[in-house]
């Protein structure tokens, strides 16, 4: 897949835009949004999917008008690489969990492998750990979970889309896992333990994408660091144009991006047409202008019969 087109020479590193960042592990999302506040002046920064401190890999951060993006970013499927431990559970499925469960692992074939992890693929109903961000009547599950308190969560639907057995080393098996948002590889983990009658827990967890972004084209966080912080944030930021390369997008004139960004609703029948190729009912679509990201529509179909209805869902001034 190609590398997404960047803009290298942006005016200043407090600039509006997206940036990948490839998380070392030890540290959390949160400090590698720390970083970029401080490289940028930027008060307003976020990031489009939180990774634990133990897991590396891509993680999107929204700067300044980006961080509007945020629920165009998060909605995105991911790809990560995962390293199950079997034998052991966890109370947080992860490595810096307490051990409460071990057992012996049986003899186990890649073929026996590939058939278990082949049953998860698909929509199936995950139960996220107790040790989530999940909000439980309005407490982070994992606050409650740290008193000692038993936390119920109910089943979701998440979407697997495809799980590969990258290496089998008992008691480790490496996986590829391309899922839908909002999916919990740990979980993944612990349930492909309970299906093979022997316990897991995660170990390592690498993203290696989000969307059509790559790991590949991030910029270590370590660099978002130090002297050169600021420079390698102007380098590596892309901008709002360029942030949702899967998104339909049609370009409209200046005298109607003035009249959206004053709040201006306009009709289907003011915007025009995307490509021929391109189905844009019941999907977002960027509106540019000049090369500038103006706002975001989402077009419906109109339930009397006619033409397409359009709904700003945001404006960026």
């Amino acid at each position: 897949m190609p590398a997404p087109e960047r803009e290298t020479a942006v005016r200043s590193a407090e600039g509006d835009g997206i940036l990948l960042v490839d998380k070392a592990s030890g540290e959390t999302s949160y400090d590698v949004v720390r970083k970029a506040k401080r490289v940028s002046g930027l008060k307003k920064v976020g990031h489009a999917g939180t990774l634990d401190p133990f897991s590396t890999g891509l993680l999107i951060l929204m700067l300044g008008r980006g961080t509007k993006l945020m629920p165009f970013l998060m909605e995105r499927s991911k790809q990560y690489r995962a390293v199950i431990h079997l034998g052991i559970e966890t109370d947080t499925y992860d490595p810096e969990g307490r051990v409460v469960e071990e057992k012996p692992v049986p003899e186990l074939t890649p073929g026996f492998i590939h058939a278990a992890l082949e049953r998860f693929v698909g929509e199936i109903e995950q139960v996220p750990p107790a040790f989530s961000a999940v909000h439980v009547d309005g407490t982070r599950a994992y606050k409650l979970a740290r008193r000692g308190l038993d936390v119920p969560l109910p089943g979701r639907k998440v979407v697997i889309h495809g799980i590969d057995l990258l290496s089998l080393d008992p008691p480790r098996l490496s996986v590829d896992v391309h899922c839908s948002a909002g999916t919990y590889v740990r979980s993944l983990a612990h349930d492909l333990g309970k299906e093979l009658n022997t316990g897991a827990h995660l170990v390592e967890l690498r993203r290696v994408a989000s969307g059509s972004f790559r790991v590949e084209d991030a910029l270590e966080s370590e660099l978002l660091s130090g002297k050169g912080g600021r420079e390698h944030l102007r380098e590596h930021l892309i901008p709002l144009s360029k942030a949702l390369p899967d998104m339909p997008m049609v370009r409209i004139g200046q005298a109607m991006a003035a009249r959206i960004r004053n709040g201006y609703q306009p009709a289907r029948a003011e915007i025009p047409p995307a490509r021929r190729d391109t189905n844009t009912t019941g999907r977002h679509v960027q509106l540019l202008c000049d090369g500038e990201l103006v706002a975001i529509i989402e077009t419906t179909p109109n339930a009397s019969g006619g033409e397409e209805r359009t709904q700003l869902i945001r404006v960026f001034n």
